[in-house]
């Protein structure tokens, strides 16, 4: 579970845990999720407490679903939480866009890179996560959402189809404009 947000006000529902498929609970789900879950939305909000605030809002969401088949779960998550994160940009666009600079909306590094036990290695390791990060960053929103949700979260295109709420072919595009972009990109960084 993530370090910053409640265990208890995330996670924990009311009552007995319902026994899912392989006797896996929602909540047995939610701690499983809920780093790659901050890191995906991390990536398109830019802002660490906006991130948490997000993955906690779709856990929460999650309790009222918890009736609902375990294979069901993975796509309703992603779901709600890419509108979550929508909603977040929409709402920074319209009500602070106008209030902040350039200079305050960049973020500073990444906090949340693993470390390895040899300094220079995980100088390194931190370093190409750091540009990743800022290449994912720079993408267009459905390539970003098409690239997460394919390639690090690894759903099936119809899975992912669903949680972005467009055609099969469409999320095979942004995949493809999305890896030729990251590959332009971090070809360079080599």
């Amino acid at each position: 579970m993530l370090d910053a947000m409640p265990a208890d006000a995330a996670t924990r529902a009311p009552g007995p845990p319902v026994p899912a498929a392989g006797a896996e609970t929602l909540e047995a789900f939610l701690d499983g999720i809920a780093a790659r879950a901050y890191r995906f939305a991390e990536a398109g909000l830019r802002h660490r407490e906006d991130a948490l605030d997000a993955v906690q809002d779709a856990m929460v969401k999650m309790l009222g679903y918890r009736e609902r088949p375990a294979d069901e779960w993975t796509p309703l998550f992603w779901t709600i939480l890419r509108s979550r994160i929508v909603d977040v940009q929409r709402r920074r666009t319209l009500r602070l866009g106008w209030m902040t600079s350039a200079d305050e909306r960049q973020e500073a590094g990444v906090e949340w890179a693993d470390a390895g036990p040899d300094p220079s290695r995980a100088h390194d390791g931190q370093e190409a996560w750091g540009e990743v990060v800022a290449a994912l960053r720079d993408l267009p929103r459905r390539q970003r959402e098409a690239f997460g949700l394919r390639v690090l979260e690894e759903l099936d295109v119809a899975t992912t189809a669903r949680v972005m709420g467009c055609s099969e072919g469409s999320v095979k595009t942004h995949l493809s404009r999305a890896r030729g972009a990251l590959q332009k990109r971090l070809e360079d960084f080599r």
